[in-house]
């Protein structure tokens, strides 16, 4: 048998493991399976798949029919589900597994985890239980500066990591508050939580001690005050979640979010053409946000390549195409042309020869594949329809091993749930 046929098959069954799911839900009069009391009466209002009408011209994988699409995802889901989903901490409690050496948790992961869930629901059963459980370890685990916002390290005894993972990253902080607005909307607030009040005190809490004042740049933690000037006004541009910046809007009427989604596009547009004209890649770290904007220099916070295109910057792609598909910036647009552009020509059209991370000029760091990185250009090429083939290819390889969770690790498999997400045409906006 082919292996597409085979393919084939497994999607036939999973559509008609979906529908019986389904049915017994609602002879059981719905739920969420591990919830208690009056969390079970909660209803899933936008219950997963939904299929989200972008902005502009997007484009799909053509390769695969909508239903493939959302199936492809769903599987993926479930396997990432059972390996990273744990509950070993306290019983009302989950987490995202950070599953590396003593590290069981990073408030990252769990802003992932808590966006997947509440997406999820009406697919999982058990999506509201999981989310409801991150959220109470968001909850017993605050920032030791402002307690509004997560610790970003736990360890192994399920305590905060006293080395130094006691204060906050601000990409946790704001995942998690857009995800308490994507369950306001899933669920409502007749439950344990009160999501959307929820979501208010931590979107509050970021602009206090998340986002400089002066520069209305996103700081990298709620630990880069006044008193160490490097660090008040650097920025990771990972954390440039425009998307995320709209709903803070929405929700908080605080206007000064508009100001930090300007400030992240005129960032951008001043690397792209100050030190990257030839591809437009973004680096991991920007400092001087108060006067002239440079890439970082080495080891300004985490490796030798804080001013190269790494593992932080590597998601850019992905966050900025999403705010352009909830949107319609053309900023967004305009940056991510420019990147892909140079991708495709300097890969000859052939996403295995994507590498794990560039300096600007387009010099390959890494000598190897990384769905972290592939995953996120695909989300990119959505934008333009003349990227039809560029994306069918991007997909077939991103999903090459979409039947298992193989070497990718935590963070390659987690964002790659994200990016099906996206791509799929299954992420919403609260």
């Amino acid at each position: 048998m082919s292996t597409r046929l085979r393919t084939m098959v497994r999607y036939i069954l999973l559509g008609i493991f979906i529908c019986l799911g389904t049915i017994i839900i609602i002879a059981s009069g719905g739920g969420d399976g591990k919830d208690n009391g009056n969390n079970n009466a909660q209803e899933n209002l936008y219950p997963y798949p939904q299929h989200t009408d972008y902005v502009g011209d997007f484009i799909k994988p053509q390769n695969y029919t909508q239903s493939e699409l959302d199936e492809i995802t769903a599987s993926f889901y479930m396997e990432w589900q059972d390996k990273y989903i744990k509950s070993d901490c306290a019983e009302d409690e989950y987490y995202v597994d950070f599953d590396e050496g003593s590290t069981i948790c990073v408030s990252e992961g769990l802003g992932y985890g808590m966006i997947i869930t509440a997406i999820m629901a009406g697919y999982d059963a058990d999506a509201k239980s999981y989310f409801d459980g991150m959220y109470r370890f968001y909850k017993s685990h605050p920032s030791s500066i402002n307690p509004l916002l997560m610790a970003w390290e736990q360890i192994d005894g399920c305590i905060t990591n006293p080395d130094g993972g006691g204060d906050s990253a601000s990409d946790g902080d704001m995942d998690i508050a857009y995800a308490l607005l994507l369950a306001n909307r899933q669920w409502g607030n007749d439950g344990d939580i009160n999501y959307l009040e929820e979501a208010k005190k931590i979107i509050a809490a970021i602009m206090q001690d998340e986002v400089n004042p002066e520069t209305f740049t996103v700081k990298p933690g709620d630990w880069a005050d006044s008193s160490q000037p490097l660090y008040y006004y650097s920025t990771r541009t990972s954390d440039f979640i425009m998307d995320h910046f709209r709903a803070f809007t929405e929700f908080s009427a605080d206007q000064d979010w508009n100001k930090v989604i300007d400030t992240c596009y005129v960032l951008i547009n001043s690397i792209q053409t100050d030190y990257s004209p030839a591809t437009g890649l973004i680096p991991d770290f920007i400092i001087n946000c108060d006067s002239a904007p440079v890439p970082a220099e080495e080891n300004f916070l985490e490796s030798e390549y804080d001013g190269a295109y790494y593992y932080n910057a590597c998601r850019d792609p992905w966050r900025i195409a999403t705010d352009y598909l909830i949107s319609g910036d053309a900023r967004g647009k305009n940056a991510l042309n420019a990147i892909n552009s140079w991708l495709i020509a300097s890969t000859g059209g052939n996403p295995e020869n994507i590498k794990s991370g560039y300096l600007l000029d387009g010099t390959q760091i890494g000598g190897y594949q990384d769905v972290a990185f592939i995953g996120a250009f695909a989300v990119s090429a959505m934008l333009e329809t003349q990227n039809q083939q560029w994306l069918d290819k991007l997909f077939e390889l991103m999903t090459a091993t979409a039947e298992g969770l193989d070497d990718n690790g935590y963070f390659g498999n987690t964002l790659k749930v994200m990016y099906l997400l996206t791509i799929s045409g299954n992420y919403w906006s609260p």
